[in-house]
């Protein structure tokens, strides 16, 4: 059985949740170690509605033994999102599309590789909030004394940082980040620099750091917290934190939700609003959030 005939099964076969699926062929001989090159033909179906994230079959089609990868479309989207699962993406936007209902995959894949709105909004949020919890870790463990730690924090909130400069700029980081932003010869790939290769001691270096990303965090925090801004202004009623973390566009950062509404509060890019509350019960005073 050859591509064509496989397209044709996986193009004709398919769940009936299923709103598209690819089929992406490995390169010969090629081998760097992930489980998705164990196989030469990698099965992408993506379904709306799935409960699990990931799930793997491996098949035989004719003689051509395949594995295919069950994915939910909110996985896949939040993966994209976040720069997760290389190998993945890779199969969903080089492989061939044998089924598309109502051309949903071919649309994701115009926006990812366009990098326009809202999906550059959506990117720009993510990386800041990692960042801005990865910073906070750093400072923990340096107070802690623990300075090994707070190096590799502040590495890794660097790396976030990296790509937000990238966004600004319309590009779409990759993998390999810091050749990206070296070739820009940013301000970022400066303190990159700066952290693992200046001879002050480990200490000294992270401390160096987290006041460059101190001022970082205050001078950009409403551009890169601009889509969950819009959020709080597009209705007249103030948001419980409870809403905003179960808020489909904010569904990808929920976990640094919390830290990142206390920073625009304190920052005075959002207000904060104590309303009384009946629940459980009994009257208490809730705190909402809201946006000029």
């Amino acid at each position: 059985m050859d591509l064509s005939n496989l397209s044709f099964f996986y193009g004709e076969s398919f769940d009936a949740d299923a709103i598209g699926t690819i089929i992406y062929r490995q390169e010969a001989q090629k081998f760097d170690g992930s489980l998705l090159h164990d196989f030469d033909y990698i099965v992408l179906v993506v379904h709306e509605g799935q409960e699990a994230e990931l799930a793997v079959e491996h098949t035989l089609v004719g003689e051509l033994p395949c594995q295919t990868l069950h994915v939910s479309s909110e996985s896949l989207q939040r993966w994209l999102i976040a720069g997760e699962k290389g190998d993945l993406i890779r199969c969903f936007m080089e492989g061939e599309l044998v089924r598309d209902v109502n051309g949903k995959l071919a649309r994701l894949r115009r926006e990812y590789t366009e990098f326009e709105q809202p999906l550059r909004d959506r990117k720009m949020l993510y990386e800041f909030s990692r960042f801005l919890s990865i910073y906070v870790e750093a400072k923990r463990y340096l107070q802690a004394g623990y300075e090994v730690d707070a190096y590799q924090s502040v590495l890794d909130s660097l790396r976030h940082w990296a790509r937000i400069e990238l966004i600004e700029r319309g590009v779409l980081p990759d993998r390999a980040v810091w050749e990206q932003v070296k070739e820009l010869n940013t301000a970022i790939h400066k303190l990159y620099e700066e952290l693992t290769q200046s001879k002050e001691t480990i200490r000294q270096r992270v401390e160096l750091v987290l006041l460059a990303c101190e001022f970082s965090v205050m001078s950009k925090m409403a551009e890169c917290t601009g889509l969950m801004l819009q959020i709080l202004k597009s209705r007249s009623q103030p948001w419980s934190i409870e809403e905003l973390i179960h808020h489909p566009d904010l569904d990808i950062v929920k976990n640094e939700l919390p830290l990142v509404m206390r920073k625009l509060v304190n920052r005075s890019l959002a207000k904060e609003s104590v309303v009384w509350s009946d629940a459980s019960g009994y009257s208490s005073p809730a705190i909402r959030y809201s946006a000029e």
